[in-house]
């Protein structure tokens, strides 16, 4: 029951931060959010170390962890990317079925065959990603589903940071994380200084800034707290839900329409979402 409790809790803050994260990234350019929203983050981190008490993790999960962060940070500027370009009730499902599938199917080796409800939620996700796809207007099926190319890149990243800080944190709390948030902040400044822009944040988005630095360290410690409790799928999975906190919020505050086999895809996805953890 902690596990479930404590990936939906995760599920709730990623949603929310996902939801920022695509508002200011329409607004700006989505690696400076990004990028910021990583250093605050840490800076969060950091001034809770001298309080945690919290013993160093073996350098080689601090790596693990440095490595999966960078990932992440990927994983989530193409994210943002796609939401900021397209409707954030399409590209998010789509992100976390790829950041639920994979960790089950790491579970084929380790734990086995699932059930028949994890098999559904397989079919399943499939139909939902094709429904998802299905745009209204006279575009041609191909290009509808070249569309999705950015939140299933999105999803394998995410999916890979699901494993690798699962393993990296089954000891600890807050060092794992601080490596991880290192290794995003790292791999975003690297991208900033290629793209050679400007630096500049205007003063009404770093609200933005802060609450979506805050929301992903909490949707992170979350996770991290539900794969100790229970198991690396499930903790995962229901994680993999925060699609549904996204979608409420465009719809509540952005008044976001889309058509019924959209919103059909979506009920499915998250339905696939659900029957994976059972």
């Amino acid at each position: 029951m902690f596990s479930i409790l404590f990936g939906l809790t995760s599920a709730l803050t990623w949603g929310a931060a996902d939801f920022i994260g695509g508002l200011a990234s329409r607004k700006t350019a989505a690696y400076l959010v990004v990028l910021y929203a990583e250093a605050f983050g840490l800076l969060l981190l950091l001034a809770a170390l001298p309080f945690a008490n919290a013993a160093i993790p073996p350098w080689p999960n601090l790596l693990m962890a440095l490595s999966a962060g960078g990932l992440a940070s990927l994983g989530l500027l193409i994210l943002y990317y796609a939401m900021a370009s397209g409707q954030m009730s399409v590209a998010t499902p789509v992100s976390a079925l790829l950041a639920a599938v994979l960790p089950v199917v790491l579970g084929l080796f380790t734990d086995g065959l699932p059930g028949a409800a994890k098999l559904s939620g397989f079919l399943l996700a499939f139909a939902a990603i094709w429904m998802i796809a299905q745009e209204s207007g006279d575009k041609p099926q191909l290009e509808r589903l070249s569309d999705l190319s950015l939140p299933l890149f999105s999803g394998i990243c995410f999916g890979i940071y699901f494993i690798v800080l699962h393993r990296a944190s089954q000891e600890t709390l807050l060092w794992p994380m601080i490596a991880a948030r290192a290794g995003g902040a790292l791999a975003l400044l690297v991208y900033a200084l290629y793209k050679r822009g400007s630096w500049r944040m205007e003063r009404p988005l770093w609200p933005y800034i802060v609450s979506n630095g805050t929301l992903d360290i909490g949707g992170n410690a979350f996770y991290i707290l539900a794969g100790q409790a229970g198991r690396l799928d499930i903790a995962a999975v229901i994680s993999s839900l925060y699609p549904g906190a996204t979608v409420i919020l465009a719809a509540l505050v952005l008044k976001e329409n889309i058509n019924l086999t959209q919103k059909s895809g979506v009920l499915a996805a998250l339905t696939a979402i659900a029957l994976m953890t059972l």
